[in-house]
């Protein structure tokens, strides 16, 4: 069997792209904290009205502002995450997801876009361990992204407001 370096399926931070080892290494020369304040966060959706239990596509946009690489390092292994009205990934789940650090790795002017699909409905778990999906109410809710990156401000998080009808 062949070991292909990439086997064109999206990673699991919703970036397709292959791994550049040139712009990582040079990403790691420009300091921490310059390279925090490079990234940008935005986030979009296909629509600003949607009916109940309409599909929502949300699409996020990380970009660098500097002429030059950076890794900017991130608090979790989680890379970047979306949340509607505050709930993460719109469930109240327990998330398994590992404090260990990880990094984003940018090129020089590089925009990433990932773009997931929220159904219009929150997962809500029980006290006896059953989940339920809940329709989400009429009326205006906020969506929100961010990239979980030590003293984060409002560069590193970005939302949009959406209505249902």
């Amino acid at each position: 069997m062949v070991d292909r370096r990439h086997d064109g399926r999206t990673d699991r931070t919703g970036f397709d792209e292959t791994k550049n080892y040139l712009s990582e290494a040079l990403g790691r020369v420009v300091p921490r904290s310059v390279a925090r304040r490079a990234i940008e966060v935005t986030v979009s959706t296909d629509a600003a009205e949607y009916a109940p239990d309409e599909p929502v596509a949300i699409t996020v946009a990380i970009r660098n502002r500097l002429p030059v690489p950076v890794e900017v390092p991130t608090t979790t292994r989680r890379l970047w995450g979306w949340a509607v009205d505050g709930v993460l990934e719109a469930t109240d789940e327990r998330r398994y997801v590992s404090a260990e650090e990880s990094s984003l790795s940018l090129r020089a002017g590089e925009t990433k876009r990932a773009t997931v699909t929220w159904n219009g409905r929150f997962r809500r778990s029980d006290e006896d361990g059953l989940d339920r999906s809940v329709r989400a109410e009429r009326g205006d809710h906020t969506v929100s992204v961010f990239v979980p990156v030590p003293d984060a401000d409002e560069r590193h998080e970005d939302a949009t407001q959406i209505r249902i009808r």
